[in-house]
Protein backbone atom coordinates (compact mmCIF):
# COMPACT_ATOMS: atom_id res chain seq x y z
CA UNK A 1 0.00 0.00 0.00
CA UNK A 2 1.16 3.31 -0.66
CA UNK A 3 3.12 5.40 2.48
CA UNK A 4 3.54 8.09 1.83
CA UNK A 5 0.99 11.55 1.65
CA UNK A 6 0.97 12.29 -1.83
CA UNK A 7 0.42 8.64 -3.02
CA UNK A 8 -2.30 8.28 -1.22
CA UNK A 9 -3.54 11.05 -2.12
CA UNK A 10 -3.28 9.99 -5.65
CA UNK A 11 -4.35 6.58 -4.94
CA UNK A 12 -8.16 8.02 -4.00
CA UNK A 13 -7.98 10.11 -6.48
CA UNK A 14 -7.39 7.34 -9.14
CA UNK A 15 -10.37 5.79 -7.53
CA UNK A 16 -12.49 8.37 -7.76
CA UNK A 17 -11.32 8.91 -11.57
CA UNK A 18 -11.90 5.21 -12.28
CA UNK A 19 -15.60 5.19 -10.75
CA UNK A 20 -16.28 8.16 -13.00
CA UNK A 21 -14.96 6.68 -16.19
CA UNK A 22 -16.67 3.61 -15.87
CA UNK A 23 -20.50 5.62 -15.07
CA UNK A 24 -19.52 7.25 -18.54
CA UNK A 25 -18.73 4.52 -20.45
CA UNK A 26 -21.60 2.62 -18.96
CA UNK A 27 -23.88 5.59 -20.25
CA UNK A 28 -22.04 5.24 -23.81
CA UNK A 29 -22.48 1.67 -24.14
CA UNK A 30 -26.65 2.33 -22.61
CA UNK A 31 -26.97 5.25 -25.76
CA UNK A 32 -25.49 3.04 -28.38
CA UNK A 33 -27.58 -0.03 -27.14
CA UNK A 34 -30.79 2.57 -27.20
CA UNK A 35 -30.01 3.36 -31.00
CA UNK A 36 -29.35 -0.22 -32.48
CA UNK A 37 -32.73 -1.74 -30.21
CA UNK A 38 -34.71 1.26 -32.34
CA UNK A 39 -33.04 0.05 -35.34
CA UNK A 40 -34.13 -3.23 -34.38
CA UNK A 41 -37.73 -2.27 -34.39
CA UNK A 42 -37.73 -0.46 -37.55
CA UNK A 43 -39.01 3.02 -36.17
CA UNK A 44 -37.22 5.73 -37.96
CA UNK A 45 -37.79 8.80 -35.85
CA UNK A 46 -37.36 6.81 -32.50
CA UNK A 47 -34.13 6.03 -33.96
CA UNK A 48 -33.23 9.54 -34.69
CA UNK A 49 -34.41 10.51 -31.40
CA UNK A 50 -31.92 7.92 -29.77
CA UNK A 51 -28.93 8.74 -32.29
CA UNK A 52 -29.40 12.62 -31.35
CA UNK A 53 -29.30 11.34 -27.76
CA UNK A 54 -26.25 8.96 -28.44
CA UNK A 55 -24.17 11.57 -30.07
CA UNK A 56 -24.40 14.06 -27.33
CA UNK A 57 -23.73 11.55 -24.58
CA UNK A 58 -20.60 10.02 -26.76
CA UNK A 59 -19.58 13.48 -27.21
CA UNK A 60 -19.44 14.68 -23.71
CA UNK A 61 -17.52 11.39 -22.66
CA UNK A 62 -15.02 12.90 -25.05
CA UNK A 63 -14.68 16.31 -23.53
CA UNK A 64 -14.24 14.82 -20.20
CA UNK A 65 -11.50 12.59 -21.52
CA UNK A 66 -12.93 9.33 -21.07
CA UNK A 67 -13.00 8.73 -25.09
CA UNK A 68 -9.96 9.70 -27.29
CA UNK A 69 -11.63 12.22 -29.97
CA UNK A 70 -11.19 9.63 -32.89
CA UNK A 71 -12.71 7.04 -31.38
CA UNK A 72 -15.86 9.50 -30.55
CA UNK A 73 -15.68 10.13 -34.14
CA UNK A 74 -16.20 6.70 -35.00
CA UNK A 75 -18.68 5.83 -32.78
CA UNK A 76 -20.92 8.75 -34.13
CA UNK A 77 -20.21 8.30 -37.18
CA UNK A 78 -21.38 4.53 -37.43
CA UNK A 79 -24.46 4.90 -35.48
CA UNK A 80 -25.46 8.08 -37.95
CA UNK A 81 -24.39 5.60 -41.01
CA UNK A 82 -26.52 2.85 -39.94
CA UNK A 83 -29.52 5.34 -39.18
CA UNK A 84 -29.22 6.69 -42.57
CA UNK A 85 -29.01 3.19 -44.35
CA UNK A 86 -32.69 2.33 -42.66
CA UNK A 87 -34.23 5.39 -43.64
CA UNK A 88 -32.72 4.65 -46.86
CA UNK A 89 -34.71 1.39 -46.97
CA UNK A 90 -37.58 2.56 -44.89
Amino acid sequence: MAKSKSAIKRHKQSLKRKARNRHVRSSVKSAIKDVRSALESKSGDEAGKALSKAASVISRAGSKGVLHKKNVARKVARLSRAVQKSAGKA
